[in-house]
């Protein structure tokens, strides 16, 4: 899926992101509504290597826009999901998290 276009201007074309990177040297942070936890959760600081709960494998949790942030698309077999206000790659075969941007989303 690609990024929505900005201020009529074409998206920069980046390469994917790559697990373990963390931000790139074009990462901002952006502004986005607030975020309600599941019923029973609240904020955890997930870090790669853990497996994500397939609670939040729905798209509810996908994150599109990654392009608005400054990053690239996932991997092939990747997926960008939504923490509240981290971010967090996790491949798709086991939704093990491979990555982490804490703080993308203010």
């Amino acid at each position: 899926m690609r990024p929505p276009q900005q201020g009529g201007r074409p998206p920069v074309a980046r390469p994917p992101h790559r697990p373990g990177q963390g931000r790139p040297p074009g990462f901002r942070p952006i502004q986005r509504p607030g975020w309600n936890y599941p019923r029973g959760w609240n904020y955890r600081r997930w870090r790669a290597g853990l497996i994500l709960p397939t609670l939040f494998w729905s798209s509810r949790y996908f994150f599109s826009d990654y392009g608005l942030l400054g990053l690239g698309a996932p991997p092939r077999g990747y997926m960008w999901i939504r923490y509240g206000p981290d971010l967090l790659l996790v491949r798709r075969s086991d939704r093990r998290i491979v990555d982490v941007i804490y703080g993308a989303f203010f």
